[in-house]
C-alpha cells in the first residue's frame, strides 16, 4: 500500500485519509433533495449543523475512486443574505465550522434557469471545484424548452450534466463526473463575464448579477414554458384567491387529518397489540416484585403508550412532504400572508410558523431572517402556539379515546386543534402589535414554484426521518421520565394495614370479604382460587397505593387548581410532568393507570381511559373532561427547552417569562370556558 506523509513526517496509509466532503446547494424546489436521495440510495441520516438545531441530511455517495460524504444544504436563493440558512451555507462552504468541502454540486431547475443562475454565479466565486446539475429536464422538454448544456458549461466554466432526478434519467453521470473533478482537485477558472460580475459582490442592488444570469439563460436556452405557465396560472387563480384560497387550504388540511385518522388506526392497533403482548410475556417471565413492575409498568407501559401514536405522526409528515413537493405549501404561504399582515405579523414569519409545526425551537431560531426587532419578538412570542410534533401524541390520545369508531369526527377534531393553535397565534399577535409591540410589519416576498408531481421517495424519507427523531426521544427523554414516574408512582409503598383504614365504605366491605375468601382458599389449599382472590385484592389495592405514593401526593396537592377543568389528581400528575416535554403526558398516564400488559388488566391506554370511572360512577375521560384537556394542550407552553431558546434569541428572561405566563393563563382560561360550556349543556 502506498503511504503519504503526516504533518509530523511519519507515513500514514492512504486508507486513513478522510473521505472527500461534497455539498449540494440549490434554490428551494429545484429538486436538490430528490437528487440527494438518488445519489445516496436513500441511505441517509439526519443531523444538526454544528452549534445549531437546524437539521441537515448526510449520506454516502459511491464514486469510482471510493466513497464521498454527501451533505444536503438548506435551499436558498443567495449566499449574500443575512438569514440563518444563508449563514449556515456560507459556513459550510467555507469550512468555518468543519473541514472545507472537496467539491460542490449546484442544482439548477431547468424550467426556471435564469432565477437559479444567480446562486450558481455566487457558487463559482467560492474557489471550490464545482459540478453543475441541470435538473428537471424532462419537464423542461415537455414544455418546449431546449437548453444547451455544453454552452452553459462554457459560460459557467464548470462541467454541466442534464438530468431528471425525479425519473433518474442521467443521474448515473454524476458520480463519474464528480470523480474526475475530485481527482483534479482544482476549481476551474472563472469565465470572463462571471469574473467581471464578481465585482458586484458589494453592490446593494445586485443588478449586475441578475443581468448576467438573464443574459446567460438567454444564450443557452430556446423556447419558453408557455404550457406550464398557462396551467399554473389557472390553478393559482383559484388556490391563491383571497377567499377561495383560504377555503381550499382549510379543505386540504381537513382531508389530510381525516386521512391520517383513518389510515393510522390499523398500525396503531398493531403497535398496541405488540406492546401488550410484550408486557404480558415479560410479566410472566419475571418474578413478582419491584423489578417486574419497573419493566412492565415503567418501561413497556410508559414508552409503549407513546409509541402507539407514532403512526399518526409518520403519516402526517408523509402528507406534508407530498404537499410541499407538489408546490402547494408555497401557495398556502401566499394565502396566509394576507391574513398575517392584517394581524401585524411580517410576511417572513410564515416560514418559521410553518416549521414550528415540527418543532418550535428551530422555528424560533429561524426568526433571525426577520429584520425588525418588534416583528421578530412578536413572531417568537406566538410560535409555540403552533401545533408541534410533541403535541401530536396528546391529540392522538384524546381523539382515539373519544372517536375510536368515528374517524371523520376524530379527523375533524384533530384538524380543529391545529386550526385553534393557528387562530390563537394570529389573535395573540394582533394584541401584541397593538399594545407592547406597536409598529408596521413587512410584507412577504415569495416566489411560487411550478407545480410538480410529488416524490413518493422523498415523502417516505421525510416520514422515516420524523419517526426516527420521535423514536430517539422515546428512547431517551420519554424513557427517563417514564422511569421517574414509575418510581414516583411506586414509592413510598403503602403499609399493609393502611388500606383497611382509608378504604371507602364499599371498598372496605369488599376487602373484608376478599380477606375471608383468601383465608378460606389457604385453608382448603385451593391454589387457583387463592391466585384469583389475590389478583382481585391487588386490583382493589392499586388506586389506594398510587394515591399513597409520591405521585399521588403531588397530584392531590395541585388538584384544587385543576379541579375546575374537570381533571382528577391522576391527570394532574401528567399535566405537571409534561411541562418538561408535552408528549410525556401520554407515558405518564400509561404509568399512572397501570398500563403495561398484566394478564387480567387493561392492556392499552385507550382502553384504560375509556373504562375508568370517578368515585360517583361518571366517566373519567368523557367529553366534558377530554375536550378541555385538548384545549389546554393546544395553548399551553409546556416545553422548557423552548423557553431556554426564547431567552437566548431575545436576550432576556422577561420575554420567556411573558411567553410562559400568557400561554399558561390562556390555556387555563380557554379550557375552563370549554368545561363550563359543556357542563351547562349537560355533557359529561
Amino acid at each position: 500500500m502506498h503511504d503519504t506523509l503526516t504533518a509530523g513526517g511519519r507515513a500514514a496509509p492512504l486508507s486513513r485519509r478522510p473521505r472527500p466532503r461534497v455539498v449540494l446547494i440549490g434554490n428551494p424546489n429545484a429538486g436538490k433533495t430528490t437528487l440527494f436521495n438518488r445519489l445516496t440510495g436513500l441511505r441517509a441520516r439526519t443531523a444538526n449543523f454544528p452549534g445549531t438545531t437546524v437539521e441537515r441530511r448526510l449520506g454516502t455517495l459511491p464514486l469510482p475512486g471510493g466513497p464521498a460524504d454527501l451533505e444536503d444544504l438548506p435551499g436558498l436563493y443567495t449566499l449574500a443574505a443575512g438569514g440563518l440558512e444563508e449563514r449556515i451555507a456560507r459556513d459550510s462552504l467555507s469550512g468555518g465550522a468543519e473541514r472545507r468541502p472537496s467539491a460542490a454540486i449546484v442544482v439548477l431547475d431547468g424550467t426556471n434557469l435564469a432565477r437559479n443562475l444567480y446562486l450558481a454565479g455566487q457558487a463559482r466565486e467560492l474557489d471550490i471545484p464545482l459540478l453543475v446539475v441541470l435538473n428537471m429536464m424532462d419537464l423542461a422538454e415537455e414544455e418546449g424548452l431546449r437548453i444547451d448544456a455544453d454552452a452553459l458549461s462554457r459560460e459557467l466554466g464548470a462541467p454541466v450534466i442534464a438530468l431528471s432526478a425525479r425519473t433518474g434519467a442521467g443521474v448515473e453521470q454524476v458520480p463519474v463526473a464528480l470523480g474526475r473533478i475530485l481527482r483534479s482537485g482544482r476549481p476551474l477558472a472563472l469565465p470572463g463575464d462571471l469574473a467581471a460580475c464578481s465585482s458586484c459582490a458589494g453592490c446593494g442592488s445586485h443588478s449586475a448579477r441578475f443581468d448576467w444570469a438573464e443574459s446567460v439563460a438567454a444564450k443557452v436556452s430556446r423556447g419558453s414554458a408557455r404550457l406550464s405557465a398557462a396551467r399554473t396560472e389557472q390553478l393559482d387563480r383559484f388556490l391563491t384567491h383571497p377567499v377561495a384560497g383560504l377555503v381550499a387550504f382549510a379543505a386540504v388540511m381537513s382531508l389530510v387529518f381525516v386521512a391520517i385518522f383513518v389510515l393510522a388506526q390499523y398500525p396503531m392497533k398493531l403497535v398496541e397489540a405488540g406492546s401488550s403482548a410484550l408486557g404480558r410475556a415479560v410479566g410472566r417471565t419475571l418474578p413478582d416484585g419491584a423489578f417486574r413492575s419497573l419493566a412492565v409498568d415503567g418501561v413497556i407501559g410508559g414508552v409503549g403508550g407513546v409509541l402507539a401514536f407514532l403512526p399518526q405522526i409518520c403519516i402526517l409528515f408523509f402528507f406534508l412532504s407530498m404537499l410541499e413537493d407538489s408546490g402547494y405549501l408555497a401557495r398556502a404561504a401566499f394565502v396566509m400572508d394576507r391574513l398575517m399582515g392584517k394581524v401585524g405579523l411580517p410576511g417572513k414569519a410564515f416560514v418559521p410558523m410553518l416549521s414550528a409545526h415540527a418543532c418550535a425551537i428551530p422555528a424560533i431560531m429561524a426568526t433571525r431572517v426577520i429584520e425588525g426587532r418588534r416583528d421578530r419578538l412578536a413572531t417568537i412570542l406566538v410560535l409555540p402556539l403552533m401545533t408541534c410534533s410533541a403535541r401530536l401524541p396528546v391529540y392522538a390520545m384524546v381523539t382515539a379515546v373519544l372517536f375510536a369508531d368515528r374517524p371523520v369526527l376524530g379527523g375533524l377534531t384533530f384538524a380543529g386543534a391545529y386550526a385553534a393553535g393557528i387562530t390563537a397565534a394570529l389573535l395573540t399577535a394582533w394584541i401584541f402589535r397593538r399594545t407592547i409591540l406597536r409598529g408596521e410589519s413587512r410584507p412577504l416576498v415569495l416566489e411560487l414554484p411550478t407545480y410538480k408531481t410529488p416524490s413518493l421517495a422523498n415523502a417516505l424519507l421525510a416520514m422515516r426521518d420524523r419517526g426516527s427523531v420521535f423514536l430517539s426521544k422515546a428512547g431517551t427523554v420519554i424513557l427517563l421520565i417514564s422511569l421517574s414516574m414509575w418510581a414516583m408512582a411506586t414509592f413510598p409503598r403503602m403499609p399493609s394495614g393502611h388500606l383497611a383504614r382509608v378504604a371507602r365504605a364499599g371498598d372496605g366491605r369488599t376487602l373484608a370479604a376478599l380477606d375471608r375468601e383468601a383465608a378460606e382458599a389457604a385453608r382448603t389449599g385451593d391454589a387457583a382460587r387463592a391466585e384469583d382472590v389475590g389478583a382481585r385484592i391487588a386490583s382493589l389495592r392499586a388506586p389506594y397505593a398510587l394515591e399513597y405514593s409520591l405521585a399521588g401526593r403531588l397530584g392531590r396537592a395541585v388538584e384544587p387548581v385543576f379541579r375546575p377543568l374537570g381533571f382528577d389528581w391522576r391527570m394532574d400528575v401528567g399535566v405537571l410532568t409534561s411541562f418538561a416535554a408535552r408528549e410525556t403526558l401520554v407515558s405518564t398516564l400509561a404509568v399512572v393507570f397501570g398500563v403495561g400488559g398484566e394478564p387480567e388488566g387493561r392492556t392499552t391506554l385507550r382502553e384504560a381511559l375509556r373504562t375508568e370511572r370517578r368515585s360517583d360512577g361518571s366517566p373519567l375521560f368523557g367529553l366534558a373532561t377530554a375536550l378541555p384537556l385538548l384545549v389546554f394542550y393546544v395553548l399551553a407552553m409546556q416545553c422548557l427547552p423552548t423557553q431556554a431558546v426564547t431567552r437566548k434569541e431575545t436576550g432576556s428572561w422577561k420575554w420567556a417569562a411573558l411567553q410562559l405566563g400568557y400561554m399558561t393563563s390562556l390555556a387555563y382560561s380557554a379550557a375552563l370556558v370549554m368545561r363550563l360550556a359543556l357542563v351547562s349543556f349537560g355533557v359529561s
